[in-house]
C-alpha cells in the first residue's frame, strides 16, 4: 500500500493530464460529501511536512496548548503512523490521506499546515480559515516553478507567512498565494532559534549525547527526485567518510540530517564520527549546537543563517540540479564563500576556517538575501488565525 501511494503521488506530481483528471473527480467527490457534513467551529486540524509532528504547525500547537484561550478547541494532528506517541496534550490524531483524513478536513475549521492539506485536491469550504506557513525559502525552485509543475492553486488560503518581501514574491508567483492572504510574521518554527544561549547549547549537547570537547559540523542535502518512478527517494553524495574522518576527527563530529523525502540514503556507514540524526523530532536543537551548517540548496540554509555561524554549500552536482530543478539563486555569487563542488574543496575551508570572519559572511548574506520578520511568528500567527 504505501509503494502504491508512493507510486500514485510520483506519477500525481510528474504527469500533468493524470493529475488534473485525479483532482478534478476526486475533488468533486469531496466538495459533494462536504455538503452532509457540517463544520465543527471548535475542531482544528494541524499537518505537519511530510505528515509528521514538525515545522510551524507543530510550534504553533505547542504554544496553542499552553493557552486557556484556546482550551476548549478540540486538535487534530494528521499524521503517517497515528501511533506517533511524542505529542503533549495527547491530541486526536488521524492517518493522512483517509477517509478519516478527508472527514475532518471537511469537518475542522481551522486548517493549520505547512504544506498543502487538500493534497492538491480543491475542496475547501467558504466558512473554514486555512493558515499555511510554507517550509522556508530555498534555493531550489518550488511549486509551479518546478521544471514540469503547473498544479500549484493556494488562491483558497486564508493566511500565507513569509519570512522577505523576496520569500514573498517566490510564493506569489510559484503556488498562486493571493496578496491579501501573506501576513509578515516570519516562520512560527524559527522563533525559537532567535536568543539562543551558551547555557541552552550545553544543555541541548547533554541531552543528545554530544560531546562537550568537540565542535559540531550538521550536513544537511536536500532531497533529490526519484530514479525509479517513486519508489524511493535516495542521495549519494560523492563523499568519502573515512578521508572525512581521518581529517576531522579529532576535533569535530559529523551530524548527518538528511531531508525529510529522502528514504534511502547510500555511501555512508555510521560510527563515533557520523552520526544519524535524520529522525530526530527538532531539526532546531540539531542547529543550536551544530557550529558550521553544510548543505546544498535547502531552505535549512536560510533557517540557520539567523545563528550567524558559517555555512558550507557543498553543491556537488550544481549544473544537474539547476539544470533539472531551477534555482532562484546563484549559490556561487550569493553564498558566503560560493561552492564547494568536492569533498576536498569543503575540507580545506573547515581546516582553514577563520571562525569570526566567517560568522560575519553569514551575517552580510542575511542581510543581503534574507530579511528576515522573526522572534513572534507563533504568536502573530495565532492572533491572525483566532481574533
Amino acid at each position: 500500500m504505501n509503494e502504491f501511494r508512493a507510486r500514485l503521488d510520483y506519477l500525481l506530481k510528474h504527469n500533468y493530464i493524470v493529475n488534473r483528471i485525479f483532482n478534478i473527480v476526486v475533488s468533486f467527490v469531496l466538495r459533494v460529501c462536504g455538503k452532509f457534513i457540517s463544520i465543527d467551529k471548535d475542531m482544528v486540524l494541524f499537518s505537519g511536512l511530510t505528515r509528521k509532528y514538525n515545522d510551524s504547525p507543530r510550534a504553533i500547537y505547542e504554544y496553542m496548548i499552553t493557552r486557556p484561550e484556546f482550551k476548549h478547541l478540540k486538535l487534530v494532528w494528521a499524521l503517517d503512523d497515528p501511533e506517533y506517541a511524542e505529542i503533549p496534550n495527547n491530541p486526536v490524531k488521524i492517518k493522512s490521506d483517509t477517509w478519516a483524513y478527508f472527514k475532518v478536513a471537511l469537518k475542522a475549521k481551522y486548517w493549520i499546515a505547512c504544506v498543502n492539506i487538500e493534497r492538491g485536491l480543491h475542496f475547501k469550504k467558504k466558512d473554514q480559515l486555512y493558515l499555511n506557513t510554507w517550509h522556508g525559502v530555498s534555493f531550489n525552485c518550488i511549486g509551479n516553478d518546478a521544471a514540469g509543475r503547473k498544479d500549484y492553486d493556494w488562491r483558497n488560503v486564508d493566511f500565507c507567512c513569509y519570512e522577505s518581501d523576496y520569500h514573498r514574491s517566490i510564493l506569489k508567483r510559484a503556488l498562486k498565494v493571493r496578496d491579501e492572504a501573506f501576513i509578515p510574521t516570519g516562520l512560527p518554527r524559527n522563533d525559537s532559534l532567535y536568543g539562543t544561549t551558551v547555557k541552552e547549547i550545553f544543555d541541548l549537547k547533554k541531552k543528545i549525547g554530544l560531546p562537550l570537547n568537540k565542535k559540531i559540523i550538521m550536513y544537511a542535502p536536500t532531497w533529490r527526485d526519484s530514479i525509479d518512478m517513486g519508489r524511493s527517494y535516495e542521495i549519494k553524495p560523492p563523499i568519502n567518510m573515512n578521508y572525512w574522518k581521518n581529517e576531522l576527527k579529532d576535533d569535530y563530529i559529523l551530524l548527518l540530517r538528511t531531508h525529510a523525502y529522502t528514504n534511502k540514503l547510500l555511501g555512508i556507514e555510521f560510527d563515533d564520527f557520523i552520526l544519524d540524526f535524520s529522525n530526530y523530532s527538532n531539526i532546531n536543537d540539531l542547529f543550536k549546537v551544530s557550529d558550521i551548517l553544510i548543505s546544498d540548496y535547502s531552505a535549512c540554509i536560510g533557517d540557520y543563517s539567523i545563528l550567524e555561524r558559517p555555512i558550507i554549500c557543498f553543491a556537488y552536482d550544481l549544473d544537474t540540479y539547476s539544470k533539472n530543478r531551477g534555482l532562484y539563486f546563484n549559490p556561487v555569487k550569493d553564498m558566503p564563500n560560493g561552492v564547494q563542488m568536492n569533498e576536498y574543496e569543503v575540507i580545506k575551508l573547515i581546516k582553514g576556517m577563520d571562525y569570526e570572519e566567517q560568522c560575519k559572511k553569514t551575517r552580510d548574506m542575511v542581510k543581503n538575501v534574507f530579511t528576515y520578520i522573526g522572534g513572534h511568528a507563533t504568536e502573530d500567527c495565532v492572533r491572525y488565525m483566532f481574533r
